[in-house]
């Protein structure tokens, strides 16, 4: 969620929506969501704003976007 409207993050891909809360992160920062985040998986593909597939196991998590593929944490 770090990156801001317009820009792309590590894999290219550009985030325009909060991948805690999907609303735009153009409409300003989302402290809570950030802080939230820290400890929790993304549920929002922050590319294209679809709800994602959000497995959470000891190892870490999974998050799975039909459009944009799989994140790992």
């Amino acid at each position: 969620m770090g990156n801001r409207a317009g820009t792309a993050d590590d894999a290219g891909a550009v985030t325009r929506w909060c991948d805690r809360c999907g609303e735009s992160v153009a409409a300003g920062p989302h402290p809570a969501c950030a802080a939230a985040r820290v400890w929790e998986p993304p549920r929002w593909c922050a590319s294209c704003r679809r709800r994602m597939k959000v497995q959470v196991v000891p190892a870490g998590w999974s998050a799975v976007c039909v459009e944009h593929g799989e994140r790992r944490g």
